[in-house]
């Protein structure tokens, strides 16, 4: 095929947009699922926010929208002004999720522009307001939602939750892989379900293996964002809609998400500090 097509002048293609107002936006992705995603980027948004921050919560999981139960919010956000969204509030932040527009058990088909849209309006309809954080739940895998935000936001850095096995493991690199190819900062790689401690003998289990996720921070020289224990207790508060880190810094099922909180404040505030002028977002 040689034939030669004149070109036709059209606009300039437009690349990713900040969020006025918004300082940072974390992607929270994973290789695959199961591996605790939405459980670590519910209790990292309301840690946050606990440590003084303004933070929202996207739920960008359109086949798994878990963030309205374990936040223990419903019910549909309203239009105000000229076609914005107001999202819901729960726990000191402002949350948006598929789930809120399709409750129940119906399932959601769509297709790559159709996913694209609705990426497209929550991050660019929804009156987020002023905000330190924005943290977004990406589904699994490394398909059309990640490289939908990747265009339309520039985001500030991404997140990477694996467990210790192997399996997970080789799923958290591709992850890793695809956010380096996107030009995205790692803010760091967390070791979830990473032991288990016996309520009995009180001893350490590694069901999963243990150390996996810290020795592939270190091969990809990325920041280790802590290992969290596999603690029914976060389960329960999840499936009851009160995350655990409501019960405060000092708590032993809390202690370890909010260590892992503050290293995400740390190395959000060193990738903010060494990023050229031109990516820094408007306020």
């Amino acid at each position: 095929m040689n034939a030669h097509v004149p070109s036709r002048p059209g606009p300039p293609a437009q690349g990713p947009q900040p969020l006025p107002g918004v300082d940072a936006i974390i992607a929270v992705g994973s290789g695959k699922g199961g591996v605790g995603k939405t459980t670590l980027s519910v209790n990292l948004a309301v840690a946050l926010a606990k440590l003084g921050h303004k933070v929202g919560l996207l739920d960008a999981d359109v086949y798994g929208p878990n963030v309205p139960l374990m936040l223990g919010v419903n019910g549909q956000p309203k239009m105000v002004g000229e076609n914005r969204i107001e999202p819901l509030e729960a726990f000191g932040l402002k949350v948006i999720s598929v789930g809120f527009l399709n409750p129940g058990d119906k399932p959601i088909i769509w297709r790559g522009p159709m996913l694209h849209q609705i990426m497209k309006q929550f991050l660019g309809l929804v009156e987020w307001g002023q905000l330190d954080y924005l943290v977004v739940d990406l589904p699994p895998g490394t398909g059309d939602i990640a490289l939908s935000l990747v265009q339309t936001v520039p985001l500030t850095g991404a997140i990477v939750v694996s467990t210790p096995s192997d399996v997970s493991l080789q799923d958290a690199r591709k992850a890793v892989e695809m956010f380096r190819q996107m030009k995205v900062d790692i803010v760091g790689i967390v070791e979830n379900m990473s032991y288990f401690v016996c309520p009995h003998c009180h001893n350490e289990i590694d069901i999963f293996s243990r150390g996996g996720a810290e020795k592939m921070a270190q091969h990809y020289d990325v920041a280790f964002l802590g290992n969290i224990e596999l603690d029914p207790e976060v389960r329960k508060s999840g499936d009851g809609g009160k995350p655990v880190v409501l019960e405060g810094e000092n708590s032993a099922h809390a202690k370890a998400l909010f260590a892992f909180a503050r290293k995400v404040e740390a190395r959000v505030a060193e990738i903010r500090a060494t990023a050229p002028e031109s990516v820094i977002q408007i306020q």
